[in-house]
């Protein structure tokens, strides 16, 4: 089962938040020793030469000043953006948060309120799920800097992911205001989308794509996305449009070999699905390539292939959840495995921490539907539907519930809107939704 919503941290929109302050002068007299992480090599097909030179000379340039000055400020800012970047581009986030932490540390030793150095804190947080204390962060940058984008940013991160949705609206708002750019037109296509405007995110995207440049990572990110949301409303051909500009503008982008991926499979072109899936896979750590591997087995019939490749989604996500912070991919990962008493255990404990979360609870109900639990997947489901997402694999869920909870004729309604427009939906959900509908 894939996850639907790739809007998590890891996902989304990184800028240097230096660029929109002016850095306080303070007199660090004293040096301290700073030792600067070497960049890590990017594998052949993600180097894209002359991208990948200019990161290599700019961490050179900026390693030198930290050795010379390790009170330099402005150098170890810029130089832990450059890691978070990195994170991004090849999927390294254990190694490049943990180098642009330590990268920040002496700041913050000696100025706990460091504008620049407290924001890289937060999204690094963010990527590592610590939600509340990022939020923490956010508002006290706030009070602050409430005209600040990337604040701003950080607030609509924070409360969507603890399901603050109204205060992260509020800060979209304010945050688009102030400057209209990718990373205000993302966030606002994101809540659009969670609150059931998926032509409107549609439009929100755009801008945000037309406000990058073509072949930069963010910018063939937010066209990734924006193909995904054509796929949610039946327009696979814009989809596949959108995906094909993706890797023509960066070649062999994984998120555009997923989503080509993606369309082969709504085409039953497995064989050309299960080759673009492992080209991505080979690209980056990512557990949607291989979550997309294991559908592809199991839709041809290699079962124990796809067993195989659900054991090492579990064993990717035990890996990088040392933190304790994973419990929903872990859920995930459990789901695969059809370990769903597991499953459901750390789903709770996601949401014992985000209640409010419409994802966490849309899991959950996914749980007690397959473990045929119709009266606990019934509460949880109406939780994961406050927002009016019209998601449609949310909705095919949902319809699903209501019709084995004795809700038949609500359950039919909800699965003719689900599978209005023909979206793509994953095949094993589409057969349960047509034997209903077709019952």
């Amino acid at each position: 089962m894939k996850k639907k919503i790739l809007y998590a941290l890891a996902a989304f929109i990184f800028v240097g938040a230096s660029a929109f302050v002016i850095l306080k002068k303070t007199d660090h007299t004293k040096k301290t020793e700073t030792t600067s992480f070497s960049l890590l090599p990017r594998k052949v097909s993600l180097a894209y030469p002359k991208e990948w030179q200019v990161t290599q000379n700019n961490a050179a340039v900026l390693s030198a000043k930290i050795k010379n000055n390790p009170a330099d400020v402005k150098s170890l800012v810029a130089l832990a953006s450059i890691y978070l970047q990195e994170a991004r581009i090849t999927g390294n986030y254990e190694y490049y948060n943990e180098a642009a932490l330590h990268t920040i540390k002496s700041i913050l030793e000696k100025d706990a309120n460091n504008f620049d150095a407290l924001t890289i804190k937060a999204t690094i947080l963010l990527s590592q799920h610590q939600f509340e204390d990022a939020l923490a962060i956010g508002e006290q940058l706030a009070t602050l800097y409430s005209y600040n984008t990337y604040v701003q940013g950080l607030l609509v991160d924070a409360n969507v992911e603890l399901g603050n949705y109204n205060a992260a609206l509020e800060a979209a708002d304010k945050m688009i205001s102030i400057r209209p750019d990718i990373r205000s037109y993302s966030r606002i296509a994101y809540l659009r989308e969670i609150h059931g405007d998926i032509p409107g995110a549609i439009d929100a995207m755009k801008l945000a794509v037309d406000a990058g440049a073509p072949g930069d990572e963010n910018t063939e990110w937010c066209r990734y996305q924006m193909a995904n949301l054509y796929e949610k409303i039946g327009k696979i051909k814009e989809a596949e449009m959108n995906y094909a500009i993706t890797l023509n503008n960066r070649e062999n982008y994984p998120y555009g070999l997923i989503g080509m991926a993606g369309i082969a499979v709504s085409q039953k072109d497995y064989r050309k699905a299960l080759s673009l899936y492992q080209q991505a896979d080979t690209l980056i750590s990512n557990h949607i390539t291989k979550e997309g591997i294991a559908e592809v087995y199991n839709l041809t019939g290699e079962t124990e292939k796809a067993k195989a490749m659900a054991a090492e989604i579990l064993a990717h996500m035990k890996t990088i959840s040392k933190a304790g912070n994973e419990d929903l991919e872990m859920a995930h990962a459990y789901i695969g495995m059809e370990d769903y008493n597991t499953a459901l255990e750390y789903a709770m404990k996601e949401y014992k921490r985000r209640p409010e979360n419409i994802e966490v609870n849309e899991t959950i109900a996914i749980i007690y539907y397959k473990q045929a639990d119709y009266s606990n997947a019934l509460k949880f489901i109406d939780a994961a539907l406050k927002t009016n997402c019209k998601n449609p694999e949310l909705l095919s869920y949902t319809g699903l519930i209501y019709f084995n909870s004795g809700k038949k004729s609500d359950g039919k309604k909800i699965l003719q809107q689900a599978v209005k427009n023909n979206p793509a939906i994953p095949v094993d959900l589409m057969t349960d939704v047509k034997k209903i509908l077709n019952s």
